[in-house]
């Protein structure tokens, strides 16, 4: 592709990328499937791929490469909103226009999808949350080096309310086969 429509694609792309790219963390399976070759070209970031970051575009690169910024952990068609959700420790998620989504893990820490590393498209055990308005939360780092003060740390996930220990403080929608996150106070 060369010309308007790959320079709009790249625009797009990028836009994704900056925009923090966070899907819902409980959505449902849909009719997305995992992929190795989908998205602009036979294997544009497949698993095991790389990416750089770019102020105008992101683009495949060798993973030596000095360039080279994020892997490729998971790949799906369709849309992330729709599709399955990304693997736990997941730094970001890359929207590749209407054709999928990349769940990218970063080459270098720190790694926001770390549990209590404060981002991420998921919200997993040892992640901290604080309350951010009526009945929700937002993750921030554990150690505190975020804008927010950590006031709640989810210490396991159950498949109901009722599997949570009795120390559970908070619980939190995480989304997956296990659902419920117990979280006691910081």
């Amino acid at each position: 592709m060369r010309g308007k429509g790959a320079s709009g694609l790249v625009c797009l792309l990028l836009a994704a990328l900056l925009t923090g790219c966070r899907g819902p963390a409980g959505t449902s399976a849909g009719d997305a499937r995992p992929t190795a070759s989908s998205g602009y070209g036979t294997g544009f970031l497949a698993v095991g791929a790389c990416s750089s970051f770019g102020t105008s575009r992101v683009t495949e690169v060798p993973c030596a490469s000095e360039r080279a910024a994020a892997r490729v952990v998971a790949r799906y068609d369709g849309a992330a909103a729709d599709g399955p959700l990304c693997p736990p420790t997941t730094d970001f998620v890359l929207h590749i226009g209407a054709r999928g989504y990349a769940c990218m893990r970063e080459l270098e820490p720190p790694h926001p999808g770390d549990p209590g590393g404060g981002g991420g498209p998921r919200t997993i055990p040892g992640d901290c949350v604080y309350t951010s308005g009526a009945g929700q939360v937002r993750e921030t780092p554990c150690d505190g080096s975020g804008g927010h003060r950590p006031q709640y740390r989810i210490t396991e996930a159950a498949a109901t309310r009722a599997d949570c220990p009795a120390s559970t403080a908070l619980y939190v929608q995480l989304g997956g086969d296990e659902p419920v996150g117990c979280a006691r106070r910081l």
